[in-house]
């Protein structure tokens, strides 16, 4: 096997590459799609590199957090300072491009904070938070930002990325995941969750009912990509001092416009649904 998985054009006498930079590089780029858990092995092969050079690599990557270890089975995942790294870059992606103005006028015609969020393992990432600008704003200050994460299995946007896993990504993730309780409802029983994930997948939409904190509720929506997968999740959130009222009556205001936006976003990202 190759130890010299270097560009053509590039030589040892270019001041301006970097052969250790490029395979630590190559080796977080291995880690991708359905391949998200991988071994010392499995990356050897992915970066053209002898299993002892990947080691050394893969040792550092995870000092540095970028990589980590599942202790179990001794297979690697990313890091969250991979998904950090990113935040600087996440403004200039098609998607939150795509979705901005629509969230922006979700939260304006609602008057609740919208999110946006991808997951990451067993969290979610919000990748894009707007809050009305109408003046009687029913928003609310979370202290969440772009770059906030929280666990996956008690929140709404989290239950709809986790819904379209499939069954063997799915079991990963839980496997990592702590399911403590954080509010009044939240589910801790890993089967109970399993089943409530397989609701949200046949309604596409997520309902929070105080399981990550007193008095939070959430809706939640998936956004497809044109490849037919769920990339994204788009949230409104509402407390119950603003909107004290059941959570049938609260999501027949806003599901409409929920479903509405993430189906548009998903529509301006190529998304076709099968006839």
């Amino acid at each position: 096997m190759s130890d010299d998985p270097r560009p053509r054009g590039r030589t040892s006498a270019d001041p301006a590459f970097s052969v250790s930079l490029e395979r630590g590089l190559r080796i977080l780029s291995a880690f991708s799609g359905d391949r998200s858990v991988l071994g010392i092995a499995d990356l050897a092969r992915a970066v053209g590199l002898n299993k002892s050079t990947t080691h050394r690599y893969v040792a550092t990557l995870t000092k540095l957090d970028y990589i980590r270890q599942d202790p179990e089975t001794k297979k690697y995942y990313l890091g969250p300072r991979v998904v950090d790294l990113g935040f600087a870059a996440i403004d200039s992606m098609e998607l939150t491009k795509v979705a901005g103005p629509l969230l922006q006028a979700l939260a304006d015609e609602t008057g609740f904070t919208v999110s946006m969020g991808l997951c990451d393992g067993p969290d979610v990432v919000y990748v894009d938070r707007r809050r009305s600008g109408r003046r009687s704003s029913l928003a609310m200050d979370l202290n969440l930002h772009v770059g906030s994460r929280l666990p996956a299995y008690c929140t709404s946007m989290g239950k709809v990325l986790l819904a379209y896993k499939d069954p063997a990504a799915l079991r990963q993730i839980l496997d990592r995941t702590d399911m403590a309780r954080r509010g009044p409802k939240t589910i801790t029983n890993r089967e109970q969750l399993i089943a409530a994930l397989a609701k949200v997948r046949q309604s596409a939409v997520a309902v929070n009912d105080e399981e990550l904190a007193p008095g939070l509720r959430s809706f939640a929506a998936p956004v497809w990509d044109r490849s037919g997968e769920v990339v994204a999740a788009v949230n409104i959130a509402v407390h119950l001092t603003i909107s004290p009222t059941s959570v049938e009556a609260l999501a027949g205001r806003v599901e409409p416009a929920l479903r509405r936006t993430a189906g548009e976003i998903s529509r301006r990202l190529g998304y076709r649904p099968e006839a």
